[in-house]
């Protein structure tokens, strides 16, 4: 009988200690779990997001090709110059008149625009664009009839390049001018000049 009683209080002990290490497993268990609930993020989400900062930085200089026309030399006509422009700080029709301002270095051509003119600004409504430049460009300017129609076929064909633009209307200082030195009539926008892409 005491070797019974001896046994079933061992069993009694050994599922006491079950019971006991349940428990402790139990409560490891929901302790991981509210672990893993407050832990912070893991490092994997600020991987992905730096490497997504790095495919496409924030200030992305954007390039564009346009086309600028000069005239050549003989006066006969304009050439069109293929030159890359950034848009990052402007638009693609200021970017394209600054470029024509900066001249051309290309055999055959020649720079029309006058000394020290500068650009004020561009906009563009409704097909109409309207460049607006130094008076520079008209006190500066010395040519004649041939020249005044290069300069300013120069500045409409570079302008009428872009699809959307159709007229061009060129101002002095924000003001309208109705000729630059007597030889065209620019009161209204000009249209692009193709006879002198030939």
């Amino acid at each position: 009988m005491g070797r019974e009683s001896e046994m079933f209080m061992c069993s009694k002990l050994i599922i006491r200690m079950l019971g006991m290490l349940l428990c402790i497993v139990l409560l490891l268990a929901a302790g991981c779990a509210d672990e893993k609930k407050s832990a912070p993020p893991t490092a994997e989400p600020q991987a992905a997001q730096t490497a997504s900062t790095e495919n496409h930085p924030v200030n992305d200089t954007k390039e564009m090709k346009v086309r600028v026309y000069f005239p050549k030399n003989d006066g006969m006509g304009l050439a069109a110059v293929s030159r890359t422009v950034k848009i990052d700080k402007e638009d693609k029709y200021t970017a394209a008149l600054k470029s024509l301002l900066t001249g051309t270095t290309e055999k055959g051509q020649t720079n029309i625009i006058p000394k020290q003119t500068k650009l004020r600004s561009v906009t563009v409504n409704n097909g109409t664009a309207v460049a607006d430049f130094s008076k520079e460009m008209q006190t500066n300017f010395n040519g004649g009839s041939t020249g005044e129609e290069m300069l300013i076929g120069s500045i409409v064909n570079t302008l009428t390049d872009f699809p959307e633009v159709t007229k061009v209307r060129i101002r002095i200082e924000g003001r309208d001018v109705e000729t630059l030195s007597g030889h065209m009539d620019l009161s209204d926008p000009l249209p692009r000049m193709t006879e002198l892409l030939k």
